[in-house]
């Protein structure tokens, strides 16, 4: 087994080539270990572009976890009109706003929707109240975000065989 707590020694085994006097474990954890991590970083910086994160982090907002925590009408109505802008028309990206305001007014603070933990419950709950007819909107928004997760089925495939 392996001394950590050893003088590190490298070169060919001369002792004038020992100059420096650091453990084994000092070794492996600030040479080895920190350069496997900053390798790891680099790699990961490469897979997942800025508009990839700032889609996914846009999608968060609606997320019902938490009563609803995160929920932010200004950062929906970017989702829509950056990332699904073949979706909408112009004027139902005006209506979009207004539906969110009447939706934060009205199944925000419903009871039904408080212990939801996904979006997926979210668009049942809202089929299920048919309020879905009520904020159509919100609900293809809803609907085009659950299918995202489909379409980065292929990136999560590369991730995994990092």
């Amino acid at each position: 087994m392996l001394d950590v707590s050893a003088r590190y020694r490298e070169g060919t085994g001369r002792s004038c080539q020992h100059q420096n006097n650091i453990a084994v474990e000092h070794y492996y954890h600030f040479n080895i270990f920190n350069d496997v991590i900053d390798f790891q970083l680099m790699e990961l910086d490469t897979r997942f572009l800025d508009q990839t994160m700032e889609l996914l982090a846009l999608s968060s907002v609606l997320d019902p976890t938490n009563h609803f925590e995160s929920f932010n009408i200004e950062d929906i109505c970017t989702l829509a009109n950056k990332f699904y802008p073949d979706d909408f028309i112009e004027r139902e990206l005006s209506d979009l706003k207004r539906q969110l305001q009447h939706f934060k007014n009205d199944v925000l603070v419903h009871q039904k929707f408080q212990n939801m933990s996904s979006l997926s419950e979210l668009c049942h709950g809202l089929v299920e109240t048919r309020k879905s007819h009520l904020f159509f909107l919100i609900d293809r928004l809803i609907r085009l975000v659950l299918t995202l997760l489909v379409s980065t089925a292929s990136t999560e495939f590369v991730f995994s065989a990092m």
